[in-house]
């Protein structure tokens, strides 16, 4: 079965390249011009002092790519001093990026989301967009993220490929991109010039009708209320399932709740098929306001579990979930299984940081090592 499974993802590799081929070994760096986070257009002249161009291709919201990121910028630390020149770029157009494949990320692939991501890890390096064009990554052939070129003193491709033989760093045994470095430093040929580049594939315009087609999917989901009463909300908050679970309070007449509940659907969307995660929207309306908790309910394709007070008891409601609650909603907790509050925001979520509590606690085994990375900068 293994054999069948890498025949297959060899199969797609290759079908990948001769679509999008890769820039061959000898080739001279292709131009661009593209805007980066720091708001300038950057260039290929731009650094042109440099005796070594290392063309980086990540992204945001990859999960290998992620765990690449302290690697990334360990090698800018150690080699800038030597008077190699790093840039990075984004080759993804966003729109081509499922809600289904954002199950490990905050952000998405956008300019603006760059800028969140780079600040959020300290990047030391350029960080550029191609996602509207994508003529750099086409011009690369840029297969997946992160892979990277390195072009020497005439700006000539010495080495293409992985940044080291194995993406969870401790265990690296092959340092493929340092190796290089070192030897073009020291004026010897690349020993090993070309590997192959693993993470997420490119997500090319070709994609958007996919997105599109999700999105649809998503807005025909059936909608539903059901009645909660103080036993249903105590086992809600007790939280005896596998899952790590979202509850947002809200209520129709509130202004900040309608404001941030989008943004909470989207990340039930994101995480809702891959992940051990679970939201329940929980409105405080009084019972006879069904019908009109139902409309918002609908217009925002909210498809997952939602609960209405059962009682006009709101008081009693709020203290059978939690006696620490004492105020309005907008209201909202993040819950691991067994109980233990992970989260608690009375008033307005920061949606990214409640994405990156959710990111930290979900489970470990299908990507051994990825929740540390949100709980370490």
């Amino acid at each position: 079965m293994r054999t069948i499974l890498a025949l297959f993802a060899l199969a797609l590799a290759a079908g990948a390249q001769q679509h999008h081929p890769i820039l061959p070994i000898g080739s001279p760096a292709p131009d661009f011009a593209l805007p980066g986070i720091d708001g300038q257009v950057h260039k290929l002249s731009d650094y042109s002092a440099s005796p070594i161009l290392v063309v980086m291709f990540i992204c945001n919201h990859c999960p290998t790519s992620q765990l690449y990121e302290s690697r990334i910028k360990q090698l800018v630390a150690d080699y800038r001093p030597k008077g190699v020149a790093f840039v990075a770029i984004e080759p993804n157009d966003p729109r081509a990026v499922h809600l289904s494949e954002m199950g490990y990320t905050d952000v998405g692939d956008s300019l603006e989301e760059m800028k969140i991501r780079a600040a959020y890890r300290h990047f030391n390096f350029p960080y550029l967009y191609d996602g509207e064009t994508q003529s750099t990554a086409e011009a690369y052939g840029c297969q997946a993220t992160p892979h990277i070129f390195i072009f020497d003193k005439d700006r000539k491709l010495r080495y293409e490929g992985r940044v080291d033989d194995a993406q969870r760093e401790s265990l690296v045994k092959v340092h493929d991109a340092r190796n290089a470095l070192d030897a073009l430093l020291a004026g010897r040929p690349v020993a090993v010039p070309q590997t192959h580049a693993f993470g997420c594939s490119t997500k090319w315009k070709s994609k958007i009708a996919g997105q599109e087609d999700e999105m649809r999917k998503i807005e025909a989901e059936p909608v539903n209320v059901e009645m909660a009463t103080a036993d249903d909300l105590k086992k809600l908050r007790a939280n005896a399932t596998g899952n790590v679970l979202l509850v947002n309070f809200w209520a129709t007449w509130c202004g900040p709740c309608l404001t941030e509940l989008p943004g909470l659907e989207t990340t039930y969307r994101m995480y809702r098929s891959h992940r051990n995660f679970d939201m329940v929207t929980v409105s405080t309306n009084y019972p006879d306001e069904k019908t009109g908790v139902l409309k918002v309910l609908q217009q925002m394709h909210a498809s997952g579990r939602n609960l209405l007070f059962a009682t006009t008891d709101t008081y009693g409601l709020q203290a059978a979930f939690d006696p620490q609650w004492d105020s309005a909603v907008p209201f909202t907790m993040v819950i691991a299984p067994g109980g233990k509050v992970l989260y608690r925001q009375q008033g307005e979520v920061d949606i990214l940081e409640i994405r990156r509590v959710i990111l930290a606690n979900l489970e470990n085994e299908k990507y051994v090592g990825h929740p540390a990375y949100w709980a370490t900068r």
